[in-house]
């Protein structure tokens, strides 16, 4: 089945994101630098998303773009 990427852009984005436990993939400068996992917690600079129980992953919100991965 195709995937739908919807791009996270507001604190209500991430809010559901994170809510819903949806995976994540990250782009800096047009390159994928992060694919799957979920969004841990949130503010206006940053996003830490985990992919597993050790596996923490930090990211600026201003440097990167992030996306919802969903299916259809």
């Amino acid at each position: 089945m195709p995937a739908v990427n919807r791009k996270l852009l507001t604190d209500a984005d991430f809010q559901d994101a994170m809510e819903r436990q949806i995976g994540i993939r990250v782009f800096e400068r047009d390159h994928i630098v992060h694919s799957g996992g979920a969004i841990l917690r949130f503010d206006e600079r940053s996003v830490v998303i985990q992919a597993g129980v050790s596996d923490l992953s930090y990211f600026t919100r201003t440097a990167c773009e992030f996306y919802e991965l969903k299916k259809r």
